[in-house]
């Protein structure tokens, strides 16, 4: 098969390596589409995210969808696979965090390899089915869209909840059209690159502005969520939301720090969130969205690459050139 492996930071080698083999309680998948994903982005760029750093060479993508291959009756299913297995024995799993795992593993970090490869073996109760109606390509967002209904939950987003979201990339605007799902309304959405702005206005925000534009005070917003990863994006999200509203942190910043004005946010008494990941149930949430209609995965496709053309798939993810980039081993 082949695998496409992160040597050191800016350095990637494609390989010729064995088929996995499918262990006790697993499947063999063969991918089918991979989304890359801003902490792709981080890995590519520094060899590493946050306090991780790069053990040896690794196979990058956690956004993916693919065939089972071996796993008995499921050989020929269409499936989308939940990039984090956690032990479900420690306390945290127990009280139902699992996406916060102290030992738990997660595709394309650390030690575990990812998806950006032709075949991989995963536990086969993270498998789940996709209905005919989610093309293969459109599969591999679900995992986002996962990320996003979480962060929706912690936003506490109703019907009537005014919402802002500060930073457009693909997570951003699957925020956009997860807040109108749910019966809130995007006030502002706000990005520097243009097309972002534009793919925020088709997905319902009422204003999609460049942050250098917008106008200080007076949206009095019920929430914010921050997706951009930089502490600009975190002071308008703090500057627009109401006395005792909710941020909810999303984006992933570069040096492993946030830093904000603590007089603006206590002033107002807003409570801070910080979201990783999914939870185990939103990946058959976001499923069922995507199958009823609810969100629109197709418009944030941007790029489809195959994994030969890596090369140019990630010099797009790096430039920030499009939306979402898919490659499909």
């Amino acid at each position: 098969m082949k695998a496409l492996r992160l040597h050191r930071a800016g350095e990637l080698r494609l390989h010729e390596e064995p088929e996995p083999r499918a262990a006790d309680g697993e499947i063999l998948v063969h991918v089918t589409a991979v989304g890359l994903c801003g902490s792709d982005r981080h890995w590519f760029v520094g060899g590493g995210i946050g306090d991780a750093v790069l053990e040896r060479p690794l196979v990058l993508g956690h956004e993916f969808a693919g065939v089972v291959a071996s796993g008995g009756a499921r050989v020929g299913e269409r499936v989308a696979l939940d990039p984090a297995v956690p032990c479900g024995r420690c306390d945290v799993c127990v009280a139902g965090l699992g996406h916060l795992c102290r030992t738990g593993r997660f595709a394309g970090h650390g030690s575990t390899d990812g998806a950006l490869r032709t075949s991989l073996a995963w536990p086969e109760a993270l498998a789940h089915t996709v209905p005919d109606r989610i093309p293969d390509v459109e599969a591999a967002l679900l995992e986002p869209l996962g990320v996003a209904l979480h962060a929706l939950d912690l936003g506490h987003v109703r019907a009537g909840t005014r919402t802002g979201v500060f930073g457009c990339g693909p997570l951003g605007l699957l925020l956009v059209q997860v807040v109108s799902a749910s019966g809130g309304k995007t006030v502002v959405a706000t990005d520097p690159l243009a097309h972002r702005r534009a793919a925020a206005g088709t997905a319902g925000a009422d204003q999609a502005i460049d942050p250098a534009d917008l106008a200080r005070g007076g949206l009095e917003l019920d929430v914010a969520f921050e997706t951009a990863g930089t502490d600009e994006a975190l002071a308008d999200a703090i500057d627009c939301v109401r006395p005792g509203g909710r941020v909810v942190l999303v984006g992933i910043p570069e040096d492993d720090r946030t830093s904000f004005l603590a007089s603006s946010a206590r002033r107002k008494g807003l409570t801070l969130l910080l979201s990783r990941r999914m939870r185990q149930p939103d990946l058959p949430r976001a499923i069922r969205l995507a199958e009823h209609g609810d969100v629109d995965l197709g418009s944030l496709l941007g790029e489809r690459h195959s994994l030969d053309d890596w090369d140019d798939a990630f010099a797009a993810l790096v430039e920030r050139r499009t939306l979402k980039v898919v490659v499909e081993p």
